[in-house]
C-alpha cells in the first residue's frame, strides 16, 4: 500500500514543481515583455506637448500635461559611441520635411532639430541597426512622419539614459 501512494505522490509533486517553474517564469519574463511595450515613466510633466526619448529603452513618446501619451511608445535609433545623443531638456526649434545632411551626405526626412544639428528624422535601416547615428534620434519613416504632424516649433524635449 505504501508503494501505491508514493507512485501516485510522485506525478503530482511533479506537476507541482512544473506548474511553479512555468508560474516563475511567466513572473520573470512579464516584466520584460510590461518593458517593451509601456516604458518607464521618466518624463517631466506639465509641458502642453513634450517628446520624450529614453535613450536606456531606445524608445520615444509624446505626452501631454497631465504625463499622458498622446503619441508613441515607438522605437529609436540614438547616436553612436563618439556621438552621442545629448541629454537633458531641449526645444524643438526647426522642422524641415525634406532635409539633405551636407556633412554626412545623407537624406533626413521629416526632421525637427531639436540641439545644434541633432534632430528627430526618419531613417531607413532597421532601429536596431549598429552602431547608431551620428547624435541624431532615427525613427521609422512612419513613425517620423506621424512625430511630424504632432509636435510644433517651440515644444518641449526631454532626453535621458544611456544608450545601452
Amino acid at each position: 500500500m505504501r508503494l501505491v501512494a508514493r507512485s501516485a505522490a510522485r506525478p503530482w509533486r511533479h506537476a507541482l514543481v512544473s506548474a511553479s517553474v512555468a508560474g516563475a517564469l511567466v513572473f520573470a519574463l512579464a516584466p520584460a515583455a510590461e518593458a517593451a511595450s509601456s516604458p518607464p515613466q521618466s518624463c517631466p510633466r506639465g509641458y502642453v506637448r513634450i517628446v520624450c526619448v529614453d535613450l536606456t529603452h531606445q524608445t520615444m513618446w509624446v505626452q501631454d500635461k497631465a504625463g499622458k501619451r498622446t503619441f508613441g511608445p515607438v522605437p529609436i535609433r540614438s547616436g553612436r559611441k563618439a556621438f552621442p545623443t545629448r541629454a537633458g531638456m531641449k526645444k524643438i526649434y526647426a522642422k524641415k520635411v525634406k532635409e539633405w545632411s551636407t556633412l554626412y551626405n545623407v537624406s533626413m526626412p521629416y526632421s525637427q532639430y531639436f540641439d545644434g544639428g541633432q534632430a528627430f528624422h526618419a531613417y531607413a535601416g532597421a532601429m536596431s541597426d549598429p552602431p547608431g547615428s551620428h547624435g541624431c534620434v532615427n525613427m521609422r519613416y512612419s513613425d517620423a512622419k506621424a512625430l511630424f504632424s504632432v509636435t510644433r516649433t517651440g515644444d518641449q524635449v526631454y532626453i535621458w539614459g544611456r544608450k545601452p
